[in-house]
């Protein structure tokens, strides 16, 4: 394997599969399998979920129907209902998981405590972080780049249904060329929309790569884990 530790950040949209709204059981089944494969292999996996497929906070707050800190904590709740949802489909297949939460909940999750986190992910646990950061303003992409850096992750890895960064969206213009690698100050200049760049910035300050690519497609991952050059590097 060419990375021992993990980090795999999931948006809650990709949970949707072909639903418009919620959870597809069917996605589950498959990012847990796909996600099974490379844990029997070793690899320590860590995993941060979004929330945008049940509720989003600037949304919210753009709808008039809470301020945006209310908002946040409102998306930050929906994670928590997707980080379940993945809890209980893994350990359908056989893992062992644990769920750390920003915010207290301790009927559901454990506090998060950095040595406790990687102190499962020793242990062969898949570490599920819900909540975000426990912050508003912040995204769950900030709070992927955070728990890479605290958690000492070998590399980020952003699954999503396009198959690496573009430099205009592929499912809108044809001519989108698609990037192998690309530095971190490709991503400023361009204005690339890989992550936010409060999470760009936390993951190029500490040296963290990341690699954006399809989560969709079965094996990418195994793919990737084992170093084949699968989506877009940024380094």
């Amino acid at each position: 394997m060419s990375y021992k530790r993990i980090l795999l950040k999931l948006s809650g949209e990709s949970l949707l599969g072909s639903q418009d709204y919620g959870i597809d059981p069917v996605i589950l089944k498959q990012y847990a399998e796909e996600v099974k494969t490379i844990v029997d292999m070793g690899v320590e996996v860590a995993i941060v979920i979004g929330g945008g497929n049940i509720f989003r906070g600037v949304q919210g707050a753009q709808g008039g129907v809470v301020d945006r800190a209310t908002g946040d904590y409102m998306g930050m709740l929906a994670t928590m209902m997707n980080a379940m949802a993945i809890q209980g489909s893994f350990e359908k297949e056989g893992m062992i998981t644990r769920l750390l939460s920003a915010i207290k909940m301790e009927q559901i999750s454990e506090p998060f405590i950095r040595r406790r986190a990687i102190r499962h992910l020793e242990k062969g646990r898949v570490v599920i972080f819900g909540a975000g950061t426990g912050n508003p303003y912040f995204t769950t992409d900030t709070a992927a780049s955070l728990r890479a850096v605290e958690i000492e992750a070998d590399l980020v890895i952003k699954g999503t249904r396009v198959d690496g960064i573009y430099d205009k969206d592929p499912e809108k213009h044809s001519d989108a060329k698609r990037f192998d690698t690309i530095s971190y100050k490709q991503v400023y200049d361009l204005g690339l929309s890989v992550m936010d760049m409060t999470a760009i910035t936390l993951c190029q300050e500490n040296n963290k790569s990341i690699v954006v690519f399809d989560m969709n497609t079965k094996g990418n991952l195994l793919k990737l884990i084992k170093g084949e050059s699968i989506g877009t590097l940024v380094k």
